[in-house]
């Protein structure tokens, strides 16, 4: 099981030299992608050395040039959104398989499972974000049931997955008990009064559950 950490804020980068070390997967968050562009890919690149970087641009659209975007400045894995036309995942695949980048299909804004899965994705998709909405948990609905849920359905159909979305301290259990294979987290880290500890904590609990799928990451 790998952890993703995600960076949407600029002061997520001083929390980073101290952390880098024990994630697997440094996510630059859409807010640092509206503000900095592609050289917020190239500084955590800079920053962390060997750390597959997402880059979370939630492609709708014009896929091929946000791929050549995000992949030429060296992310590993772009997402793009559950909602995309075939043509625009066909066209990211083709821009992915020629820079040797993957995509994550993120299901921010999915309430349920089913539509997901009645796609058929390019070979060049790794896995599944299921995303729970800043957004609605801003506005009172914080429980990762949701994601929870449809975790468990995506896992019967052979997906594998990642789950985001304000999970912290006390949701990590439920979310680790999912079995995804990738746990995204933010805040808890680049918020927490000790980031290295926190980090550290979650890292042992991802390791007590099992490894995930380090090929995925060469």
């Amino acid at each position: 099981m790998l952890l993703q950490l995600a960076l949407d804020d600029p002061a997520g980068f001083a929390v980073l030299p101290l952390v880098q070390h024990l994630v697997d997967i440094i996510e630059v968050g859409t807010p640092l992608l509206k503000r900095f562009g592609t050289s917020a890919i190239t500084a955590v690149r800079e920053t962390a050395p060997g750390v597959a970087v997402l880059a979370d641009t939630k492609t709708v659209d014009a896929g091929a040039l946000e791929a050549e975007m995000v992949f030429g400045a060296g992310a590993r894995f772009m997402t793009v959104l559950s909602c995309a036309s075939a043509a625009t995942m066909t066209a990211v695949a083709q821009v992915a398989e020629r820079r040797g980048g993957h995509i994550v299909v993120d299901t921010l804004t999915e309430r349920s499972i089913a539509g997901v899965l009645a796609h058929e994705y390019p070979a060049a998709v790794a896995y599944l974000s299921l995303h729970s909405p800043t957004d609605v948990r801003l506005a009172g609905d914080d429980s990762t049931d949701t994601v929870i849920g449809m975790a468990a359905e995506a896992r019967r159909a052979g997906w594998r997955i990642s789950l985001a979305g304000g999970i912290d301290r006390s949701s990590l259990p439920g979310a680790v008990a999912a079995g995804p294979d990738v746990i995204v987290v933010g805040g808890a880290i680049t918020s927490a009064s000790d980031p290295r500890g926190t980090t550290e904590w979650m890292r042992h609990q991802l390791k007590e559950a099992g490894h995930g799928w380090p090929s995925a990451m060469s």
